[in-house]
């Protein structure tokens, strides 16, 4: 019963440290996940689509698709308190690996030295025919 009891306590410490960070100024989730979590002592930014949350819409280029992702993700880390300055690792995912200098300038002009760890791969596809995607882990 004792073991049950402690697992029942931690199961119960770890739910009540995780919450939802949601933010009207990026675009609402399009299935079933949070924009981010908080966890205390890390926020965990789902991957941003270059959606404008104000129109729906998406810019056609990557420039400006890598641009609005980051600004999507500004308003999520916002909304949990925080900034790019917080951020410690990103993904970007990229649909076209040729696009990978055009998003890297995007990047480069909104992070500052030192820079997060960083991931950048292609994949087959994104949801809703984007060409990048980016997502974030941030610490208080």
């Amino acid at each position: 019963m004792t073991q049950f009891t402690n697992l029942a306590y931690t199961n119960l410490k770890i739910n009540t440290m995780k919450q939802s960070v949601t933010s009207t100024q990026a675009p609402a989730a399009i299935g079933p996940y949070s924009q981010a979590i908080d966890a205390g002592a890390f926020v965990f930014v789902s991957g941003q689509l270059p959606i404008d949350p104000a129109t729906g819409d998406m810019p056609d280029d990557v420039t400006a698709q890598s641009a609005q992702s980051l600004a999507n993700v500004k308003a999520v880390l916002a909304a949990a308190g925080l900034s790019l300055d917080n951020v410690v690792k990103t993904t970007v995912f990229l649909a076209d690996m040729a696009d990978f200098a055009a998003m890297n300038a995007v990047y480069e002009a909104n992070f500052s030295s030192p820079y997060p760890a960083r991931s950048a791969v292609a994949v087959k596809a994104l949801p809703k025919s984007a060409k990048v995607e980016i997502e974030v882990i941030a610490a208080r």
